[in-house]
């Protein structure tokens, strides 16, 4: 497949090459200033953090010779705009999360979350051990990209209601922002699907526009404002039990750099994985006790909720099977998933819940 061969076809392409003005990268004295956008708006808690500390670490580790310029959503393309602008050669590299771009490649759906699927810890065992590398590297091979994982927020939240869920019933007709597969799944339940880019969901919630969101989870949630609008908060949610995030560049230029220079691009984005993942499960425990003492109804689905998310889940995932490469990724990361799973069960599964009989 040729690599801009998209642009023919993606509802993002007509944006992509309206994109061709910006500009190329920058060079003096043998020093480079390389574009980065993301999908974030600017300040956007934790996950324009990691695209930020993403930038730093390679401008650091290279001394300088690599500087990296990080753009918010909107500043030169839109959220959802800049797979196509990296891929095209437009902009140097992108941080973001794949699951957005599964319209390029429903394979990308991985490397963010899939529904049912990998936590933080059972995905970068699969990632770095298990063979998640290099299929992100396969479909980076058909984009001209070269990805990296370079953030994650851990489990993220089932969402924000205005009334309760009592039944798979209740979703039906509901307006509800999830993106991925995940919403895919939710949509067989009757749900009104919209995929929102983070910077536009409160005002859709505050308008009506949506009777319900996703997001993150507590620190970014409470960041958000969500709890302002809405005080029905369900903690666990079946779409994203991780959610990955990722630094790609453009091939031709990755390839341009240095052994040095690509090595620190990778270390950066792993650096900055481990990173963020750390600021959210910081900040989750604390931001959840303030948005109870500020009223918000903490809860969770019941068991007939759980069931249909699982079916759905299921019928969602298997429409794609006919896709070799999904197929194959999604193997993979079941086994590696599965394997994992067995021993955080029975080890820090097990301790946990003593941990919390012992000590209350």
């Amino acid at each position: 497949m040729d690599r801009r061969s998209f642009l023919k076809t993606s509802a993002l392409g007509g944006t992509a090459a309206a994109a061709t003005t910006l500009a190329a990268p920058a060079y003096a004295q043998g020093k480079r200033t390389l574009t980065m956008v993301t999908s974030w708006g600017r300040g956007l808690a934790g996950v324009f953090d990691a695209a930020q500390k993403c930038a730093d670490n390679i401008t650091q580790m290279t001394d300088g010779n690599l500087t990296i310029e990080v753009k918010a959503a909107g500043e030169l393309v839109g959220a959802f705009e800049v797979f196509d602008a990296v891929t095209a050669g437009q902009a140097d590299m992108y941080h973001a999360a794949d699951y957005y771009f599964t319209g390029q490649h429903p394979g990308y759906q991985f490397f963010t979350a899939a529904p049912f699927g990998a936590t933080a810890q059972e995905f970068v065992n699969w990632y770095y051990h298990g063979g998640g590398l290099g299929f992100h590297d396969e479909l980076g091979q058909i984009f001209g990209l070269k990805s990296f994982v370079a953030g994650n927020t851990g489990a993220q939240a089932g969402g924000w209601f205005r009334k309760e869920i009592n039944g798979p019933e209740d979703f039906n007709g509901l307006k509800f922002r999830m993106p991925g597969m995940g919403g895919q799944a939710l949509g067989k339940l009757g749900a009104s699907i919209q995929n929102l880019p983070g910077a536009e969901v409160y005002q859709a919630l505050a308008s009506g526009a949506l009777d319900g969101t996703e997001w993150i989870g507590p620190w970014a949630d409470e960041k958000a404002g969500f709890q302002e609008i809405t005080k029905y908060y369900y903690t666990a949610g079946f779409h994203e039990p991780c959610a990955g995030l990722s630094l790609a560049t453009n091939r031709d230029v990755f390839d341009s750099l240095t052994p040095g220079q690509q090595k620190s691009i990778e270390l950066a984005a792993a650096e900055a994985h481990q990173w963020n993942l750390a600021q959210f499960f910081n900040n989750n425990g604390a931001a959840l006790q303030r948005l109870q003492a500020g009223g918000v109804k903490v809860l969770e689905f019941p068991d007939s909720v759980w069931d249909a998310f699982g079916k759905a889940a299921q019928e969602t995932l298997d429409e794609y099977m006919d896709d070799e490469l999904f197929a194959r990724i999604r193997t993979s990361l079941a086994e590696s998933t599965k394997a994992s799973s067995g021993w955080l069960t029975r080890s820090e599964g097990a301790y946990r819940a003593q941990r919390d009989r012992v000590l209350g």
